[in-house]
């Protein structure tokens, strides 16, 4: 059995509606964590997300996106205006999350969990998650998330 303290498990997260959801019901369940926002450059990858978890399925895969307005004030939309956003425009299904901040004091705590191995530097950067909630790898925003490189190494995590 898997440290807790070392596992996204152990963190509450608010879903965009405002229900609260513990990431231990991710638990047996590859994630890739995605710090999103609707106005970035890297946008169109909502749609690539979207993609790859279709392809991947979702029984033993999730991507959970977490809008946040911390790099160039690229999240302007709140609530579920950014919901709207994702699913209108790229086809999202995949959860989205309260916007938070991802970095500085007064990043989210799974934020200051993820960013041990590696602190986000702009929106759409991607945390690799295994079974047991820990951080395998991580992905900048330039790497797109249907390369081979991402979908291999969630194949292997599967």
């Amino acid at each position: 059995m898997s440290d807790p303290s070392k596992s996204v498990h152990q963190f509450k997260v608010k879903l965009i509606n405002g229900t609260e959801r513990n990431l231990s019901a991710y638990q047996n369940k590859v994630l890739l964590i995605v710090n999103i926002a609707s106005a970035c450059g890297f946008a169109p990858q909502l749609k690539e997300l979207q993609e790859l978890r279709e392809q991947l399925g979702t029984e033993d895969f999730e991507i959970l996106g977490f809008p946040s307005n911390d790099f160039g004030r690229q999240e302007p939309l709140e609530g579920i205006a950014i919901n709207n956003f994702c699913e209108a425009n790229y086809g999202v299904q995949f959860p989205v999350f309260e916007k938070i901040m991802v970095r500085g004091e007064q990043a989210h705590p799974l934020f200051k969990f993820l960013t041990q191995t590696s602190t986000p530097r702009w929106n759409f950067h991607k945390y690799l998650i295994n079974k047991e909630g820990e951080v395998v790898d991580y992905f900048f925003p330039f790497t797109k998330p249907l390369s081979s490189k991402v979908k291999k190494k969630i194949q292997r995590l599967l």
